[in-house]
């Protein structure tokens, strides 16, 4: 996409999209998808469609408005992005079975021209993490309605999850030519974000936070915000977001892990764990759980560790049953507390139908973990070759590099994860200070 994001006059959409709600997170599922050091990649609030709406209300009028009227296409399809929504802020995974009954029900009603179901299934491979299905639900539904900006903006979805960055920005663009409203705005602000352009990340986050017309949609801003203030060092302005879309949400989960991980970067332990168990309570969600729980391990509280990876470990066994790619949140903690040789295989299978800068981060991780690190190099380079700025992807390269003795490039790695985030992983900072020390001393 261009590096300015244009904003168009009036344009016009197609009539069945705009009787649809579709209600969608940035990314993964997007910003999947775990702790993966980006935006959030589908664990964050959902957020609603730029569309107006007659099928609009809550998951009980909806249920009610199909029961009465069955052959309400739009309705269904309303009702299967609810679902959808639903289950990305629950992580209940029978949800999505209940979503997608919605949405063919809609699209048996209408085959043709629904674009409402169409952008729902679209939505709902992606939750899945099956982005290749994703992409095709999304082509389908821009063709159906080349207007539809939603359409658009699962389509720039699938393209950034399957690592095809240059098409994702023009899906992105061509959202906010149609309608530069506060999910477009997030997604451009998303794509400076992966180059490690976060200043001017940030400010379209801002404007997405100024255009934003729901609730969602403020949170969602604010706890992106935060995340890019972590990213530049400044652990004051995240908190500051955090607290102040909390102000307005206060039970949103995404907020209160967004200050949770403020307070840890500040050093507020115990604030940071209470966040991180108010955000569980409302959603028990991977990387909330693997937070909390790399957190009290740090802290010496073994006990509470372990009671927030036996919980990962039974969520590992529900995707496996399911036969679902893992998240990197699972391969990460495989590989961390677990099997590595495991985790490379999850990896593995992840990357075929993923292959984002997050998986080939993971994946590094996993082989470093297994003792393979001259591929674990190929795949650290690969999570890095857009610019993106994480200290934990950083980390891992740092520490792979070190791995094969260069020394040099080590150093260049770990002083950068630590330059602006010196707390960006609860243990995994620490090792890096002391590598970073063994390294200055050695002759």
């Amino acid at each position: 996409m261009h590096d300015h994001i244009s904003t168009p006059g009036p344009t016009r959409s197609g009539s069945r999209v705009r009787s649809a709600v579709v209600a969608l997170t940035l990314g993964a599922a997007l910003f999947t998808a775990g702790a993966i050091g980006l935006a959030p990649d589908g664990s964050t609030t959902a957020r609603s469609g730029p569309h107006a709406a007659p099928a609009r209300g809550s998951l009980g009028a909806l249920q009610a408005r199909v029961r009465k009227t069955p052959q309400d296409a739009d309705a269904w399809a309303a009702l299967g992005m609810s679902y959808v929504q639903q289950a990305r802020t629950t992580a209940d995974p029978a949800t999505y079975e209940r979503a997608e009954k919605a949405l063919r029900r809609s699209l048996a009603v209408r085959r043709d021209d629904n674009t409402g179901a169409q952008i729902g299934m679209g939505a709902l491979a992606a939750a899945r993490h099956d982005f290749p299905t994703a992409l095709d639900w999304a082509r389908r539904a821009t063709t159906t309605d080349p207007y539809s900006s939603v359409a658009q903006g699962v389509l720039a979805d699938a393209y950034t999850q399957l690592g095809r960055y240059p098409a994702s920005y023009r899906a992105v663009q061509r959202m906010n030519d149609l309608r530069p409203d506060a999910p477009a705005l997030a997604r451009a602000s998303y794509t400076f974000e992966l180059r490690g352009r976060t200043d001017e990340a940030a400010a379209l986050m801002r404007r997405s936070l100024d255009a934003a017309s729901t609730s969602g949609e403020r949170s969602f801003a604010h706890s992106v915000l935060s995340g890019l203030a972590l990213q530049t060092g400044d652990t004051r302005g995240a908190l500051r977001e955090a607290e102040t879309g909390l102000r307005n949400a206060p039970g949103d989960s995404a907020l209160l892990e967004a200050r949770a991980r403020a307070r840890a970067a500040l050093g507020q332990t115990r604030r940071a764990v209470a966040d991180y168990r108010a955000a569980i309570a409302v959603a028990p969600l991977p990387h909330y759980l693997l937070g909390l729980g790399e957190l009290e391990q740090s802290l010496g509280h073994r006990e509470q560790a372990e009671a927030q990876y036996a919980v990962l470990r039974g969520q590992e066994t529900v995707r496996r049953t399911g036969r679902t790619p893992a998240d990197t949140d699972a391969i990460l903690f495989e590989a961390d507390h677990g099997s590595p040789a495991r985790a490379v295989a999850m990896a593995q299978e992840a990357l075929r139908t993923r292959p984002f800068i997050a998986v080939h981060d993971a994946y590094a991780w996993a082989l470093h973990r297994a003792g393979r690190d001259p591929e674990a190099l190929r795949q650290a380079d690969q999570a890095l070759a857009l610019g993106t700025r994480s200290a934990l992807f950083r980390y891992h390269r740092g520490v792979v590099r070190h791995a094969l003795g260069d020394d040099t490039a080590a150093r260049s790695d770990l002083e950068a994860a630590l330059r602006t985030e010196p707390r960006f992983h609860p243990l995994h900072a620490a090792t890096a200070r002391a590598l970073l020390q063994r390294i200055d001393e050695t002759p």
